[in-house]
């Protein structure tokens, strides 16, 4: 039996991360909630709105994507090792997406670029 959804399901997802996800934070360790992003695990921290993403649009792969946009000069709050990128909701305390990213040390004061990365949903198979 075939499976489907309609683009606009998926594009009403994707929006939500594009219109709530507020707050782009570098952290240490993966957080699992909005807390840990924004403080436990927290090296850097900016502010974005809808603007600093692109799409939604059709995936690599399948289904559909918004692309993050890269964010340059992001300003080092707490040293330690850079081993993942979160998204947070920061007026709903919610923590909305989560990636890796390349390992990197950083140092309170010093900037931080954070190159672009997606969040794509896939088709049902």
């Amino acid at each position: 039996m075939a499976k489907s959804i309609h683009d606009d399901v998926l594009d009403q997802a994707l929006n939500y991360v594009k219109n709530n996800g507020t707050r782009l934070c570098v952290c240490s360790t993966e957080p699992t909630t909005h807390t840990q992003a924004l403080t436990t695990y927290m090296l850097a921290i900016k502010t974005i709105a809808d603007t600093d993403y692109t799409g939604p649009s059709a995936g690599d792969i399948s289904g559909r994507k918004i692309r993050v946009n890269a964010a340059s000069s992001v300003s080092v709050t707490n040293s330690g090792d850079a081993q993942h990128v979160a998204l947070v909701d920061f007026a709903n305390s919610k923590l909305l997406a989560v990636t890796t990213c390349t390992l990197q040390t950083l140092t309170a004061g010093n900037l931080v670029n954070v190159p672009a990365w997606d969040i794509e949903i896939a088709d049902p198979t």
